[in-house]
């Protein structure tokens, strides 16, 4: 029974470094890319098969760790009261909002009046704890049937339209907003359907509890998991509902699948959500099996994932703050008031995609030892409350 619990605890924090791991491949490309200046690397016409696939992979990270966040709530919960653990989601989860607004836009940006700051996938987070801490404290069934009807609902909220309305883009609409001439703010990840996604996490959770046989586990995760990848397949085939962008039909295979493959982001989608979360229930169901150096090297980041999403962020900025520098552009290019791609100044800044990998891997081997080091240290102090915000 210890064996089966640590290898399904180890399996989410598996996956949860894999994808913060992933996450980074794309920020180093939002700073290091030179195609990124020129085009969306998801357009059919314009991208090719590398540059849409490192996009594509990097579609997996927000609904996956959203999910996890759920999961690792309802095992955080199993110790405390219903009472204790609602006080608990909302009081990170209103910490996070903070962080999105101070700490990340600062991270992003370099620029000490914060003439452009947005809420993303950060806020989202923080949101979703706060709208679980009230529904921890209803039936499971019910928490369920609330998921469900955001995820496979909310897209019918597509056709409802408040132009320069902050308060229906916060809740589903994603737009910039302009209230000053030198001052933006933009909304990336408005909170439906995120909300949905961590309670179907938090419904998931029990599915971990000791007390679960793993094969039951293994079963249920990976029927689960096949269903909403076929699910994917025929939504997204008919085309009709489930995403704001319809895929079009093109003159190779190629542009084709690109488009179908493509389901919106912003926000996620019906279509989205099946073809990242689907995949992401099958590798848990076969991820407590897998064992050895790679899995111990990606765990580490899971278990330190608030900590490692912060420096990251510090860290590749930072590298494209020198590179511009040392490449002529000067490092002011890199303290931004428009978003990077925007910016007049890193005209003909960039690199090929191999350097961008290169960049990544330098960044994640860098990062690794203080990951490690700071996961060392949860673990002999776990009586210091603040470590839980960490």
């Amino acid at each position: 029974m210890i064996a089966f619990q640590q290898n399904r605890i180890t399996s989410i924090d598996f996956l949860k470094g894999l994808v913060m791991v992933v996450m980074a491949l794309d920020h180093t490309r939002d700073y290091f890319h030179a195609s990124a200046f020129i085009y969306n690397p998801s357009d059919p016409l314009q991208t090719t098969i590398p540059i849409f696939l490192t996009r594509f992979i990097t579609h997996f990270c927000a609904p996956i760790f959203s999910l996890l966040a759920g999961i690792s709530a309802f095992m955080v919960g199993k110790r405390k009261p219903v009472n204790e653990l609602s006080a608990f989601l909302f009081k990170r989860g209103l910490w996070l909002v903070i962080i999105e607004l101070t700490i990340v836009n600062f991270a992003w940006c370099f620029d000490i009046y914060f003439r452009m700051n947005g809420v993303a996938v950060i806020w989202s987070l923080g949101i979703s704890m706060i709208v679980l801490a009230a529904l921890v404290r209803l039936p499971a069934k019910a928490i369920l049937l609330f998921s469900c009807v955001v995820i496979f609902g909310h897209n019918l909220l597509d056709t409802i339209h408040f132009p320069g309305n902050i308060w229906w883009s916060l809740l589903h609409e994603p737009a910039v907003f302009k209230p000053w001439s030198n001052y933006s703010f933009s909304v990336d990840y408005p909170i439906i359907p995120w909300v949905g996604v961590m309670s179907l996490g938090y419904c998931l959770g029990p599915l971990f509890d000791s007390t679960v046989a793993a094969e039951k586990r293994k079963k249920i995760l990976r029927n689960t998991g096949i269903a909403s990848f076929m699910l994917f397949l025929i939504v997204r085939g008919i085309n009709n509902y489930g995403d704001t962008e319809p895929w079009v039909k093109y003159d190779t295979l190629t542009q084709t699948l690109f488009s179908f493959f493509n389901p919106d982001k912003y926000p996620p989608s019906l279509d989205y959500l099946l073809l990242t979360l689907g995949p992401a229930f099958i590798f848990l169901a076969y991820a407590e099996k897998i064992k050895g150096t790679a899995v111990n090297f990606f765990t580490i980041f899971g278990r330190v994932p608030f900590f490692y999403y912060i420096i990251h962020l510090f860290a590749i900025h930072a590298l494209a703050m020198l590179t511009a520098q040392l490449t002529g552009f000067g490092w002011r290019s890199m303290v931004l008031d428009l978003w990077l791609t925007e910016n007049p100044a890193l005209k003909d800044y960039g690199f090929p995609l191999i350097v961008v990998y290169a960049v990544w891997i330098v960044v994640i081997v860098s990062l690794y030892p203080m990951c490690k080091k700071f996961d060392v240290y949860k673990m002999n102090n776990k009586k210091k409350w603040w470590l839980s915000y960490l």
